[in-house]
């Protein structure tokens, strides 16, 4: 399948790699990652999660970049070409507008959340943890949380952050700014990990994450750890699709997923082992649950030495793990408005880019102002997106993916594009076909609380 209009694509495959790898090294490795480690018993989650990664993240993220290839146009485009390629509905477009609206409702809410983080940033590097307490930090974040105009101004900037990347296009833009980030980003967690084998209880930490202990592997670990694999990689949303839409025919799809999710899965670990290492050697609890990095982190460094310093490195970390996700959540969009209308980059950014700003500031203020604004089922505006997206969206994008690649498109054109035959080929299509849609199955089933 060919585009006749001139499509911009990645200079190679290392920019290739280092975007998705951006894309999926968000938030939920450096700050879902580590507390739904410690909530789910440690090593239990660990082993399973990984697990997860391999007989599903992996297959699933390998269609993704094919579909995008394959279509070399944005989801909801690409997916009308690849169902009339297959002889198939026009409905199939509707995956890709599934995707596209979840980044956008995702990125509502994730740029208020890492505006939290850009106020942290300032919060470490001005001394504010040093001495605090459990209920001095609790007090700190509630008070941050209750006050709106501080959550919008950071909301604000990290959308000009975000959009001003996007604006700039694949090359000079979304290539750029991962090649600054990504390497930043592994070199100030090898830091940060040094630091912490050096003052913390590292010991305690590998103990904690990798002793198998096979009686802390319930169903709910193991759900929880199916539902994180598939998120962790940023699968479902089109995003990962996009970009593989930019990415050249030699570049071996197969080779460079491996890459990605073995970069993003490190990451994880790596970061999982920086925090618990602080989080054992100061006596605090490992389960402590979405708090983990605002409320109980803060503690540890502000007890040991250096701590003003490294706590700015690690909520540093976070930003710009935090960033090189949210870049990724718009470039759907981005991508369809420009091959769909007269608008130019720069103004479809900033045109997403506002809309969403304004959809934000209502996230912003369901921690404050509008609290008691319930939406549906008795959820805020923060929680309902959340859900929406997390428990319905994404996976229902994921597995409308996993059932077009297994059982839609022609064999021919999945093996022209992953350079796959014989038996690796028969294990990838089984898993496509059965393993990853009963997957996602039992995560829906697990998040709407039917199992």
């Amino acid at each position: 399948m060919t585009q006749t209009t001139h499509r911009s694509h990645w200079s190679n495959r290392w920019t290739f790699m280092l975007a998705t790898a951006g894309s999926a090294v968000g938030l939920g490795n450096i700050w879902k990652f580590p507390f739904m480690t410690g909530v789910n018993g440690g090593s239990a989650f660990v082993l399973v999660f990984l697990a997860c990664i391999a007989l599903v993240g992996i297959p699933l993220m390998m269609c993704e970049i094919m579909l995008g290839r394959r279509a070399q146009r944005n989801p909801v485009d690409g997916m009308l070409a690849l169902a009339r390629e297959a002889g198939a509905s026009a409905l199939w477009k509707w995956v890709g507008v599934v995707g596209l609206f979840a980044g956008l409702l995702i990125l509502a809410f994730y740029s208020v959340i890492a505006g939290w983080v850009l106020d942290y940033v300032v919060r470490a590097a001005s001394g504010s943890f040093k001495g605090v307490d459990a209920a001095m930090a609790q007090s700190q974040f509630n008070t941050f949380l209750a006050t709106p105009l501080e959550l919008v101004l950071w909301h604000s900037l990290f959308m000009v952050m975000t959009m001003s990347v996007v604006a700039r296009g694949v090359n000079a833009g979304l290539e750029q700014a991962n090649k600054i980030l990504m390497p930043a980003l592994f070199a100030i967690l090898l830091v940060l990990l040094g630091y912490s084998m050096a003052v913390g209880n590292f010991a305690a930490a590998v103990r904690f994450m990798f002793t198998p202990d096979f009686s802390k592997i319930t169903p709910g670990a193991v759900l929880s750890a199916l539902g994180h694999a598939f998120f962790s990689l940023s699968l479902g949303m089109g995003a990962v699709m996009v970009y593989g839409s930019y990415l050249q025919r030699h570049v071996s799809i197969v080779r460079t997923t491996f890459y990605v999710a073995i970069a993003e899965t490190a990451v994880g670990l790596l970061v999982g082992l920086a925090i618990f290492s602080l989080v054992f050697a100061y006596d605090l609890e490992p389960g402590a649950g979405p708090g983990l990095i605002f409320q109980t982190l803060p503690i540890a460094f502000g007890q040991m030495p250096a701590g003003n310093f490294f706590a700015t490195l690690f909520f540093l970390l976070v930003a710009f793990a935090a960033w090189t996700s949210a870049i990724s959540l718009v470039e759907p969009a981005i991508a369809w408005l420009t091959e769909n209308t007269k608008l130019t980059r720069k103004q479809a950014a900033w045109l997403i880019g506002v809309t969403d700003w304004i959809l934000g500031i209502a996230v912003a203020l369901s921690f404050s102002v509008w609290k008691d604004v319930k939406l549906f089922f008795g959820l805020n505006i923060f929680d309902t997106l959340d859900k929406l997206t997390t428990n319905i969206l994404l996976p229902l994008g994921g597995l409308l993916m996993a059932l077009f690649a297994g059982w839609v498109m022609k064999t021919p054109h999945v093996q022209d594009e992953l350079g796959l035959a014989g038996a690796p080929y028969r294990l990838w299509r089984f898993t496509i076909r059965f393993i990853s849609p009963i997957a996602i199955l039992m995560i829906f089933m697990y998040l709407l609380g039917l199992v």
